[in-house]
């Protein structure tokens, strides 16, 4: 990651802009180029498109708008195949469930879709600085609630390496990361990932529908 003080004018901080909506891309880019030490590189209308499109214009940000686990596997692969990128991403409320999706994505923070350009533009720059903006023991609080939801609906409970791996996520590790760390491929890390998220949880657009009561989060 770079310094904090290592973007300027001459190399401001290159962002790409994920979502469904056209609108939307546009104001947070405007918000964006409007920043001296910014410059948005490149957009894409899903996680998905940005898997190809990342690559070709070399972000240290991308912003995106995650709904979907198939969202947050394809946000976990970006990562892995693009180490060196940071990820915020995009929520139309500040919940738990915005955090949740936020550190499931590995992601260092979350915005609001109808952020101020002083907001998105500090959060952006914390990010290329390598910072994260996720309350560490909300994120815990988070990850043993999903935990909690799959031992109710399984006869015997996630397994040690499920714990194991949620911990690793908190942590913010990429999928490479924590293949190294379990002894699996980051193919078996992603579908494991993704069997967590779906397999056997009542689930509203693939994430949990019953989460733990909310705990403030300090806000971006």
């Amino acid at each position: 990651m770079a310094a904090v003080g290592a973007f300027s004018e001459r190399h401001p901080i290159r962002v790409f802009l994920v979502d469904g909506h056209e609108a939307v891309r546009q104001g947070l880019g405007d918000l964006l180029d409007a920043e001296p030490d910014m410059i948005t590189v490149g957009t894409a209308d899903s996680v998905e498109q940005s898997l190809v499109r990342v690559p070709v214009t070399h972000p240290d940000v991308a912003v995106v708008n995650v709904r979907l686990t198939e969202d947050i596997v394809s946000c976990r692969a970006l990562r892995s195949a693009e180490p060196a990128l940071s990820l915020l991403t995009l929520a139309s409320f500040d919940d738990d469930t915005a955090h949740l999706h936020a550190v499931l994505a590995g992601a260092s923070g979350s915005v609001l879709r109808q952020i101020r350009g002083t907001r998105l533009a500090f959060a952006v720059r914390s990010a290329a600085a390598g910072h994260s903006t996720l309350d560490r023991t909300a994120t815990a609080r988070l990850l043993e609630g999903l935990a909690l939801e799959g031992r109710d609906h399984r006869t015997n409970g996630l397994s040690a390496r499920e714990r194991h791996l949620m911990v690793l996520i908190g942590d913010r590790l990429t999928d490479r990361q924590i293949g190294r760390r379990l002894f699996l491929s980051e193919e078996s890390v992603r579908t494991q990932i993704a069997r967590l998220l779906t397999g056997g949880v009542p689930r509203r657009h693939g994430l949990p529908s019953a989460l733990p009561p909310r705990q403030s989060v300090p806000p971006l």
